[in-house]
């Protein structure tokens, strides 16, 4: 431990002349802490939120579409489909046909998102069997009033809106081409309600209904399909994975990632996040302020010590780093302190979920909070980047001081 180091350690733990001095540095590491742990707890909050969009998002979209320019049908899906699966970071791959559409039931019709899914391979891509509510994942036809009718999976609010909630209901599905002219005729299909489904994003469960593949080859005279989802190890491989298979398959193909999908709202939520990250940083910056006033009355509490230093041979570059020290032990212990108990806080959150909410209205129980160690990080450095700011005049007032005017009067 260097001399500086020392003698600034020792003013930290030293009884003051003036006690408030003491109280001053007290509040800075307390406010440091505040501010430190506030941070951390906010942070970890966005984070949590934004872990939990992007899971029901990706839920019902996959991490990676690839289709063709201008919507085109994919006819070639199993040369398609070959070369995405043999890909290294790919876990699977389905093909999905995609059209917008009129439901019409008895009460009344709404727009919807129809999304014919392939069974066998849909389930390892996307988690929509996993968030079935009521009914099944299942398309099998039934015989309803002689005529054999297949199945559709409604969002749970697009059902709301029918009114079809019941299993077996009746939904008539309507699709106008956009090819074939002033005379073309609408494509006519029925289904019977076999489940609802819900994802937690109301924009998705307001639109999306589901049928097979097949049917949806029918309804919508698609020979192939619209595009082809694909499920990687690791979400954040999307970008890299999509180049990839571009420049394997070439024009007219194109990759779609996640983040591409819903790129406003992500967006948004990682300004909201950074954004709050700056605002609560003035908590810090006014303990910092404590940094400079308490330091300010230490240096003139230690006139005379510094004058003896000096008088000793102490260079004014030493007497700075002292203060200098002393504001950065303030600003460290605060914000070992506020690193503490904001993870402390945010730990018993995980385990115990002690701050509930109410799951009618979120989906969810209970605050989301996900811990990330660079956003400690971040707020580490900045927090001992303010207090050794701080301590940059007080030191240097310091360091400025004549030896024979320190000790004159004492």
């Amino acid at each position: 431990m260097s001399l500086e180091s020392f003698i600034a350690l020792r003013y930290l733990r030293a009884k003051r002349t003036t006690g408030f001095i003491s109280i001053i540095t007290y509040v800075s590491i307390a406010g440091i802490a505040i501010g430190v742990m506030a941070l951390i707890l906010t942070l970890s909050v966005e984070n949590g939120f934004q872990k939990e969009v992007r899971t029901r998002l990706i839920g019902a979209d996959a991490h990676l579409r690839l289709r063709k320019y201008f919507m085109d049908p994919i006819e070639d899906v199993d040369s398609v489909l070959a070369v995405i699966r043999a890909q290294p970071h790919v876990v699977a791959a389905t093909p999905t046909i995609y059209q917008e559409a009129v439901i019409k039931s008895e009460a009344k019709q709404s727009p919807a998102a129809i999304k014919a899914i392939d069974l066998e391979s849909a389930d390892a891509v996307t988690e929509v069997k996993d968030k079935i509510t009521f009914g099944a994942l299942d398309f099998s036809p039934r015989i309803i009033d002689g005529r054999e009718v297949p199945g559709i999976v409604l969002g749970r609010y697009l059902a709301d809106d029918l009114r079809a909630l019941n299993i077996g209901d009746i939904v008539t599905v309507g699709y106008m081409p956009g090819k074939g002219g002033f005379f073309v005729q609408p494509r006519i299909m029925q289904f019977y309600v076999a489940g609802l489904v819900e994802f937690g994003y109301y924009e998705y469960d307001k639109i999306l209904a589901y049928i097979s593949l097949k049917d949806g080859q029918e309804l919508f005279d698609i020979p192939g399909a619209t595009w082809v989802e694909a499920r990687l190890e690791d979400y954040r491989q999307a970008g890299k994975v999509g180049d990839e298979i571009t420049a394997q398959l070439g024009y007219p193909y194109t990759a779609t990632t996640w983040f591409d999908m819903h790129k406003s709202l992500y967006s948004w939520m990682e300004i909201e996040k950074w954004l709050a990250f700056i605002i609560l940083s003035l908590i810090i910056m006014v303990a910092a302020f404590n940094i400079v006033s308490s330091l300010v009355m230490l240096v003139m509490d230690k006139t005379r010590e510094i004058g003896i230093l000096k008088s000793m041979g102490a260079t004014s570059r030493q007497i700075m780093r002292i203060f200098m020290f002393e504001g950065m032990y303030v600003g460290l212990i605060g914000t070992a302190l506020g690193s503490l108990l904001g993870y402390g806080i945010a730990f018993i959150q995980i385990k115990f979920e002690l701050f509930t909410l109410p799951a009618d209205v979120y989906l969810i129980n209970a605050f989301p909070v996900e811990l990330k160690w660079l956003d400690f990080v971040y707020i580490a450095s900045m927090a001992l980047f303010l207090s050794t700011i701080s301590s940059v005049y007080p030191a240097y007032k310091a360091s400025r001081l004549e030896p024979v005017e320190a000790i004159r009067y004492e």
